[in-house]
């Protein structure tokens, strides 16, 4: 006499809709006996007592789950879904034994999406500073060979090849410098900064260490600074996003045609302080603006290097803005410049504070 199928739904149902992963019971013709929430928010059109093939598109986790289904042990089987968005799964397979039923599988699948893109980010990291290092590594090299070669005796080439040599250490320096920076801010991510800051001061500060660049790249600055403006936060952390924008829009923002000035804003806007660059240069084609915050990303590497750029600058503002709970905005079309934008949470200012006790 043939075993019957058992009521999977009534008998499992309380137990996988209580799992937060999605999770699916199958018969042995590989026929959806009972699924979670979870399940049915992966597969929407699956129904019970229908083929899973119909929903789930993975030739080896099914065939997985019919050599279980038939007897076999515990199994597991990666899947991939490409559409809507790609996706990482590793499914368990795993056979149910009730006596008196026929056996049924239970499929439950692990979501690896986010660990794939994290490794991913990582071999990129590791590849992208390789690279970055190598470069002006090689250079080194050459220069100390033809030192110790050619123009040993050649005092000349020797004072240009060392020259060249200290700029190219002196990029190095910066790179390792930046990749410290990154990991220092990434490690304190989950902590807020809270001491209060004069970023008005803060960003006079910066300016007026920033104006000699401006002058030899003949780029005004122009200012726009709201008094008293104070913002919870680290000092250095705010001066670093300060800089690094400032001296992008000098590096790279300056308008061909005419000397148009950088436009330096800083303001309270209700509970936030908003801190913007404008420049009037060539702009970022927009498909380069969801990327410019990736590290090592350039819209143009060639000129980025010759400017002595490391490539972290925009994902090391990313991140401190992030650290101090903020917001960093992009604004660029072609020919017309860019606008950065900073929104952080701002402090009572002094002023008000004393007009409180009051």
């Amino acid at each position: 006499m043939p075993q019957p199928k058992w009521p999977a739904e009534d008998m499992l149902g309380p137990v996988i809709d209580a799992l937060p992963e999605p999770v699916f019971v199958i018969d042995a013709e590989t026929h959806a006996l009972a699924f979670n929430a979870a399940a049915q928010a992966l597969a929407p059109a699956l129904r019970v007592g229908e083929p899973l093939s119909r929903s789930l598109r993975s030739p080896d986790m099914l065939d997985a789950a019919m050599r279980v289904v038939a007897g076999g042990e515990a199994e597991k089987a990666a899947w991939t879904e490409r559409l809507p968005v790609e996706r990482w799964f590793e499914a368990h397979i795993a056979p149910v034994r009730f006596e008196g039923f026929r056996t049924a599988a239970m499929i439950s699948l692990r979501d690896l999406t986010e660990a794939h893109r994290v490794e991913r980010m990582r071999v990129d990291f590791v590849a992208n500073a390789s690279h970055e290092l190598r470069t002006p590594l090689a250079s080194l090299l050459g220069f100390v060979e033809t030192l110790q070669g050619p123009a040993k005796n050649d005092a000349a080439a020797r004072e240009r090849f060392l020259g060249i040599m200290r700029e190219q250490a002196q990029r190095m320096a910066r790179l390792i410098d930046d990749l410290l920076s990154l990991s220092r801010i990434e490690q304190h991510m989950h902590v807020r900064p809270v001491e209060a800051v004069d970023f008005t001061v803060l960003v006079a500060h910066i300016v007026d260490t920033l104006t000699p660049m401006a002058e030899e790249n003949g780029v005004p600055l122009a200012l726009d600074l709201e008094q008293n403006v104070i913002a919870p936060g680290d000092r250095d952390e705010l001066a670093r996003i300060v800089e690094n924008l400032i001296e992008n829009a000098l590096k790279y923002g300056a308008c061909e045609n005419e000397p148009r000035p950088v436009e330096i804003s800083l303001a309270r806007q209700g509970g936030s302080v908003v801190f913007s660059v404008r420049d009037h240069g060539p702009g970022i084609a927009p498909e380069h603006l969801p990327r410019l915050t990736e590290r090592f990303y350039r819209v143009d590497a060639g000129k980025s290097r010759a400017k002595g750029g490391t490539g972290l600058g925009l994902a090391i503002v990313k991140h401190i803005v992030l650290r101090h709970r903020g917001r960093l905005s992009v604004e660029s079309t072609p020919g017309a410049g860019a606008l950065f934008r900073v929104t952080l949470p701002a402090s009572e200012s002094p002023t008000a504070r004393t007009q409180s006790r009051h």
